[in-house]
């Protein structure tokens, strides 16, 4: 994380909020974007904190200096309890991965995860997509149901335990169930750099063509779960393209 202080008097700063962030696409996303706009006096910077309590030191030494931030694992839902104000949608969705510094010095958080998948996905879709699978339980799955409600696609979370009506455990997964939902998307860490061997624990004998595979994790480009998806004759589709448009609309939301 490179130090506020350190930053220029007119420096307009921008950054991630995270942890365990050095591989942040944000950053360089943003820094290329600024490079390419000639925008000299704007910065992102990656505030990389351990714990969720230690953001609002970070903001009380640091609301003026700050535009705006994006918020990513492990706090999109911890950073609710911080905010100001909350986007209605936000709310609704339990998640925030943007937050706007306001005039007034307060802060409003929002979620732009909700229209960089729903822009990604709809593309993809085919009449048999009516029904999805979505894997893991954490705030970038909250934006993807509620993306998938807004599409009007009925869908069931599937986690280690189950805690909830709409939820059902890995080891629930059968031929019926995977041939019923013809949309499987992971929101889970597995596969990530370096550990891309790693992918949800789900019987991918039954996948076939009629299927789209989609992974929110963009390194690698082809993860485990979509290799093994292809492998059945399935579309793929990794997070990259989410991102870059949940970046464009956290950009827009700061310039408004």
């Amino acid at each position: 994380m490179i130090p506020i202080e350190n930053q220029k008097s007119n420096m307009k700063i921008f950054g991630l909020l995270g942890k365990n962030i050095s591989y942040s696409f944000s950053s360089g996303y943003f820094s290329e974007k600024f490079k390419d706009l000639n925008l000299e006096n704007h910065t992102y910077v990656n505030f990389d904190i351990d714990a969720i309590e230690k953001l609002p030191e970070l903001l009380k030494e640091n609301s003026t200096k700050i535009n705006g931030m994006n918020v990513t694992i492990p706090y999109k839902q911890e950073v609710l309890q911080f905010v100001d104000e909350v986007d209605d949608e936000a709310a609704v969705i339990g998640a925030v991965n943007t937050i706007k510094f306001l005039e007034n010095g307060a802060t409003k958080g929002f979620n732009t995860d909700v229209y960089g998948f729903e822009n990604s996905l709809k593309p993809l879709l085919n009449s048999q997509h009516t029904k999805a699978l979505i894997f893991g339980t954490g705030g970038a799955s909250k934006a993807v149901a509620f993306a998938l409600g807004k599409l009007h696609i009925d869908f069931i979370f599937v986690s280690r335990e189950s805690s909830s009506t709409n939820q059902i455990t890995y080891s629930d997964l059968n031929e019926v169930i995977i041939t019923e939902h013809t949309i499987l998307i992971n929101c889970t860490p597995l596969g990530t750099f370096p550990e891309v061997d790693l992918c949800p624990d789900i019987p991918y004998q039954f996948i076939s063509s009629n299927h789209l595979l989609y992974d929110l994790i963009y390194n690698p480009s082809v993860t485990t779960f979509l290799k093994k998806g292809k492998d059945k004759g399935a579309e793929i589709k990794n997070g990259l393209e989410m991102l870059q448009l949940q970046a464009e609309k956290s950009w827009e939301i700061w310039n408004r």
